[in-house]
């Protein structure tokens, strides 16, 4: 089917902007009189959100003019729908309408597409040849503290992603697939391979490697749910799809986690994105969430590091958003940092906190097809095949899924299906026990939240508390030692949490407050008594954020410009991977419109 206006080729656009494309149109739902132009064959997709009810009604509507409804995404209340461009600005006030946004391009950046940016997803390992330093099995545990006695053993983890193929090393893991794309496959596939990479580092043998590229949780079950093409794209309906069924079919497929190491730039607002709003629900569902912060941490032309480029559904304030750090293929973390690719807070119209934890996410290797397109690119091959090493916040995602995977084995209380562990306590306890990057003082939470994943801590917290106990008594049955000894060094906790826009610390780990309840999500406006961050300093009382001062909210004020809307921040210019190039400036206190050209 012919897209010739794609959001692929637009990463920032305005829907109301869209009337550009014709001069006038017809009112939405009326015949066009004898003088209008009949509707063009062009369509554009979207996704409207509408009032409860008037789905029906709004279908009846679509149709009568020649408009297309792909999916029902009765989650989130919304239709996928593909529309003339001439419709948007009707459909916009249409009184059933609660909202119109893109059904984006969702992609993975494997660094060989040349696609520009994504999510979060993989980068390439390097430049090749024999000098690259891979991160193996062994290195990895040590740096994050796994002990061989947890294996993942009963949970179920749904990878959302390009799918999973048939490989040696995922062979008995891979328990179910499911395909959201057209191509609606029933064998498990992944032409692509990221997915299948990403369930390796879960849940990986590593038999072809005779173990030295195993997963962290090689006994955690793997659903399968492409929603990805074989180019390692889709559409944000596809993704929000696979995410509705995992959350329906949680308990008969034995669901715990989701993996989304995927995402598309933020367009809106986290209360009105409908990826968003599928990954609230199904956090609201008790499944954790665990989400890429993105790969927009530096400009691509000149290298400069930049912020606010947290992709969606990475931005979701219920989702563990990751970004990556580099340890450079060793266990120690005197030598990690901030991956310099790695998105940065805050996020985009919301103004919270981003990525709430770090892992390592350089050169991790994991098996994929030998037919898969990243195993045909010699630059990303390891040294053992058919496995390759990728870079990004989408390996450093599953990493912390596997841990997570490990923490819900820890604290397994009774046969059923279900984990005791509310989304909410997982991530507290992975920022509560995180080790604070060593720096000069330069990093904040927007960088790093909390600080680099620490197994080790978050296991034996997640052991010690009894999630039975009755509200705001006592959980913890032995204490927190607050630090952890990791490849021989003891390593302090941060003790703190990154909530919403700010950063809590205190004793709110040893009780059962309400805000690990799997009905409470996260936000702004939950305070633990007077353990809350003042304001939104994150680094002490004055110093600024970057060197320069932050305004949270609806603006930001990077020194004597007002930066807003939909775009990543490096210094006075915006930039969304390497397509559309704005600048905006408050100029005598009047705002000049966007300008900027469009790149490919």
């Amino acid at each position: 089917m012919a897209m010739p206006f794609s959001f692929r080729r637009c990463t920032v656009v305005s829907l109301a902007v869209l009337g550009w494309l014709v001069a006038s149109a017809p009112a939405f739902g009326q015949e066009p009189d004898s003088g209008d132009p009949a509707p063009s064959g062009e369509r554009v997709r979207l996704i409207l959100r509408h009032r409860s009810g008037t789905g029906e009604r709004l279908k009846d509507r679509l149709a009568a003019h020649a408009d297309h409804v792909r999916k029902e995404l009765k989650g989130v209340g919304a239709v996928a729908v593909e529309v003339h461009p001439e419709d948007v600005e009707a459909l916009e006030r249409d009184p059933d309408v609660l909202g119109v946004s893109p059904d984006a391009i969702v992609t993975v950046n494997d660094g060989t597409s040349g696609s520009s940016g994504s999510s979060g997803s993989s980068g390439s390992s390097g430049t090749g040849g024999d000098d690259r330093v891979f991160l193996d099995t062994a290195t990895l545990r040590r740096t994050l503290g796994v002990a061989s006695s947890l294996t993942g053993l009963g949970v179920g983890i749904a990878v959302i992603d390009s799918g999973v193929a048939h490989t040696v090393d995922l062979q008995g893991r891979v328990t179910a697939f499911y395909d959201f794309t057209d191509s609606g496959s029933r064998i498990p596939t992944d032409e692509y391979g990221h997915g299948t990479h990403i369930a390796g580092l879960i849940a990986g043998s590593g038999k072809r490697s005779n173990g030295r590229y195993a997963g962290l949780a090689p006994n955690a079950r793997v659903i399968a749910l492409k929603a990805l093409d074989d180019d390692g794209s889709g559409y944000t309906s596809d993704v929000i799809e696979a995410i509705e069924f995992a959350i329906e079919n949680r308990s008969r497929l034995g669901i715990h986690i989701l993996n989304l190491s995927l995402g598309h730039p933020v367009f809106e607002p986290a209360a009105t994105d409908p990826l968003v709003q599928a990954v609230e629900r199904a956090a609201a569902a008790g499944l954790v969430v665990v989400a890429s912060a993105g790969n927009y941490g530096t400009n691509p032309v000149t290298g400069q590091v930049g912020y606010a480029g947290t992709s969606s559904p990475g931005n979701a304030p219920s989702a563990i958003t990751v970004g990556a750090s580099l340890s450079h293929g060793t266990a120690t973390r005197a030598d990690d940092g901030v991956a310099p690719f790695s998105s940065r807070g805050p996020t985009w119209y919301d103004g919270r906190i981003k990525p709430d934890i770090l892992a390592p996410g350089d050169s991790l290797v994991a098996i994929v097809s030998p037919s898969s397109a990243l195993h045909k690119n010699p630059m990303l091959r390891a040294d053992v095949p058919p496995y390759v090493a990728l870079s990004g916040t989408s390996v450093a995602t599953a990493v912390t899924t596997a841990v997570v995977a490990l923490m819900m084995e820890a604290n397994w209380r009774d046969e059923g299906w279900e984990s005791p562990l509310a989304p909410n306590l997982v991530k507290g306890i992975l920022q509560y026990t995180a080790i604070p990057l060593a720096d000069d003082g330069e990093l904040t939470a927007l960088e790093q939240g909390a600080g680099g994943l620490n197994a080790a801590g978050a296991v034996g917290l997640t052991r010690a508390i009894d999630p039975a106990v009755p509200l705001d008594a006592p959980w913890l049955e032995r204490g927190a030692p607050l630090y952890s000894r990791l490849a021989g060094e003891a390593l302090a906790w941060s003790q703190q949490i990154v909530w919403g826009d700010r950063v809590v610390w205190g004793d709110f780990a040893t009780r059962h407050h309400l805000a690990w309840s799997a009905h409470i999500l996260w936000g702004d406006h939950i305070l633990w008594g007077d353990h809350v961050a003042p304001g939104p300093s994150l680094v002490g009382d004055t110093q600024p954020i970057w060197g320069r001062q932050i305004v949270w909210g609806d603006h930001i004020l990077w020194g004597d410009h007002i930066l807003w809307g939909d775009h990543i921040l490096w210094g006075d210019h915006i930039l969304w991977g390497d397509h559309i190039l704005w600048e905006q400036r408050i100029v005598g206190g009047v705002a000049p419109e966007a300008g900027g050209t469009a790149g490919q």
